[in-house]
């Protein structure tokens, strides 16, 4: 199923020549509840691949890559190509085209004093926060660095387990025919 091929149809003047067409209804937004897709139990941890796309995804884990809108849905990933991780040349391009530098310094951090302190392991920067470059305690991240963990953090999505597909399948196109 494609994703607005549920959705109904409108009459649209799309060039703006006063011509209207008959086309899905793209101003329509339907989201997961965040209870749902809080709901781990209906979840799965995925880390998405060097060159994997949603469609890739899809496939390997529904067997059709047409269901790329449930990876994305699931994922509160309305732009694609801005929030899904890009592959590692792509990575490289977008570095070299971003910055100047991207060995120059983005900003210092250093531990929290309150909550959690210390790292849970590889990845883990959350207990980590901003601070001066005149901090004692601070150091820097690199250009590199910082784009590296948003990468990094885009790798890691929840995927909705397969034996609940076709239940999420039938109430996304109740909810658009809405």
């Amino acid at each position: 199923m494609r994703y607005f091929s549920k959705f109904p149809k409108m009459f649209y003047d799309v060039e703006g020549n006063g011509n209207e067409k008959l086309i899905p209804d793209i101003f329509r937004r339907i989201k997961i509840k965040d209870k749902i897709r809080d709901n781990i139990s209906l979840l799965d941890k995925y880390d998405v691949q060097d060159n994997e796309k949603p469609e890739d995804v899809a496939y390997k884990v529904y067997g059709s890559p047409e269901y790329y809108w449930v990876v994305l849905m699931t994922n509160k990933i309305q732009n694609r190509y801005f929030e899904w991780p890009l592959s590692n040349l792509a990575f490289e391009g977008y570095m070299n085209a971003k910055y100047d530098n991207p060995n120059g310094i983005h900003h210092y951090e250093k531990p929290q004093t309150s909550g959690r302190t210390t790292s849970n392991g590889p990845g883990d920067f959350d207990y980590l926060i901003e601070c001066n470059s005149d901090d004692p305690l601070g150091g820097p991240v690199t250009n590199y660095e910082y784009e590296q963990r948003l990468q990094d953090s885009r790798r890691q999505i929840m995927l909705l387990q397969p034996n609940f597909l076709q239940a999420f399948v039938k109430e996304f196109e109740r909810l658009a025919r809405q």
